[in-house]
């Protein structure tokens, strides 16, 4: 076997030129920015964020062949201080010597921590190296702010099907490829192996490699051969990363807006990918007060009860409980009056100057007290009809405020009714 053909399938076909690169059109469409810096041989420290299988990579190695520059690429899940503080030595000197600039690619940039991303600073301010930084996580989150300051954050999104269709047979016909086997894959097959790759050209290819590797040549790639080779959809999910808020934000978003369909899928889709499902059922009992309070007094209960069986029972057996109520909790009555009451009682304690404690409402323990009006003259409610008395029990400042507004829907009609009836409007 040739030397180049033992290097993965997806590196064999990776493209060397931007006319060759498929996808990211918003990137790389005639005019567009990153296009242009290339072409011109401009590139300034970029970084490149975007989901795995997406082109971070090859953008890099295509600037490496295009760019006059010296081009150095590590990734930062080996790599340590030491290597940086090598790479700008060398740097420096061939700077000195030959008048050449130095352009660093770091795969996986937000694995450095703080004090490993601060040593790029001084030599991308002071032009000794171009630094191009991948990542698969959001940089506002992973990457100090001093180092994105200095970097223009490009954003790759997972490839269409459309892309990763061109990627798959371009794979079969390039001679450093599969090219050599005479392979050809029918409709439903592509259709499936794009769909199933989720945006991802690197599983693409690799599904492709492995199928190819237990076909015989001038054979034809069918769906049910494609469906032998993969055993389970590989989900884009880091419980520490962004996937893990965003299913979470869709998740708990399809609850509030009471549509059950989403909810279960959000919950489905979280689970399939592995995630904590104690964190799910804790985020279930907040949405039960957050979103639903006393519309629905039985929502924290059911919630509540939900964290405590998952815990007990576990997977696989837990998604049935944690399905169940999360369609109780998005097609529950809707009330957020918990949320809002609290927030505004929280404000005027800081914003408003705080009045003592009207005298009625204070404990009477000793003699001192009650010779000081502590307690004086407070109705006790038990003693008059229906167990209610009209009565001030807020600061003078803020007598008649209201913070509780129960909504029109589910128990909260009933309670506003009462409180109606009780304290007039």
């Amino acid at each position: 076997m040739k030397e180049e053909f033992r290097n993965p399938l997806a590196d064999r076909v990776r493209p060397k030129i931007l006319k060759e690169f498929v996808g990211q059109e918003h990137l790389f469409g005639i005019g567009k920015p990153l296009r242009q810096l290339i072409e011109k041989d401009i590139i300034t420290s970029v970084i490149l964020w975007g989901p795995p299988g997406s082109g971070k990579t090859t953008i890099a190695r295509i600037v490496a062949l295009k760019t006059k520059n010296n081009f150095v690429e590590f990734s930062a899940v080996t790599a340590g201080v030491s290597d940086i503080r090598k790479v700008v030595k060398e740097a420096k000197e061939r700077i000195k010597t030959f008048g050449q600039k130095t352009i660093l690619f770091v795969d996986e940039v937000h694995r450095f921590n703080k004090s490993q991303q601060d040593a790029f600073l001084p030599h991308i301010e002071d032009g000794t190296i171009t630094l191009i930084g991948g990542t698969t996580e959001n940089p506002g989150f992973e990457i100090n702010s001093a180092l994105l300051s200095r970097a223009r954050l490009f954003r790759l999104e997972p490839l269409k099907d459309i892309d990763l269709k061109i990627i798959i047979n371009r794979a079969l016909k390039n001679k450093k490829g599969l090219g050599g086997l005479n392979l050809k894959i029918d409709k439903k097959a592509l259709e499936y192996l794009a769909k199933f790759s989720n945006g991802d050209a690197r599983m693409a290819l690799n599904v492709l490699e492995i199928t190819a590797v237990n076909i015989k040549t001038n054979s034809t790639i069918t769906l049910k051969i494609i469906e032998d080779v993969i055993t389970k959809k590989a989900l884009n999910y880091d419980r520490a990363g962004d996937q893990h808020y965003d299913a979470i934000s869709a998740f708990i978003k399809s609850m509030r807006g009471s549509d059950p369909d989403a909810a279960v899928y959000y919950l489905a889709r979280m689970l399939e990918s592995g995630e904590d499902i104690k964190f799910i059922a804790r985020r279930m009992v907040i949405f039960s007060s957050e979103d639903i309070g006393n519309a629905d007094p039985h929502a924290l209960i059911l919630a509540q009860n939900c964290a405590q069986a998952v815990h007990f029972v576990g997977l696989p057996e837990a998604k049935l409980i944690l399905s169940q109520v999360v369609l109780y909790l998005a097609t529950a009555p809707k009330s957020n009056a918990a949320k809002t009451a609290i927030n505004e009682a929280e404000n005027d304690i800081l914003n408003e100057r705080l009045e003592p404690i009207p005298l009625h409402l204070r404990n009477a323990p000793t003699k001192l007290a009650k010779k000081l009006g502590y307690g004086k003259d407070y109705k006790y409610p038990h003693n008059f009809p229906e167990n209610f008395i009209t009565e001030d029990y807020l600061p003078e400042n803020l007598k008649g405020k209201k913070y509780y507004k129960p909504g029109p829907y589910g128990y909260e009609k009933i309670i506003k009714e009462r409180l109606k009836k009780w304290w007039g409007k």
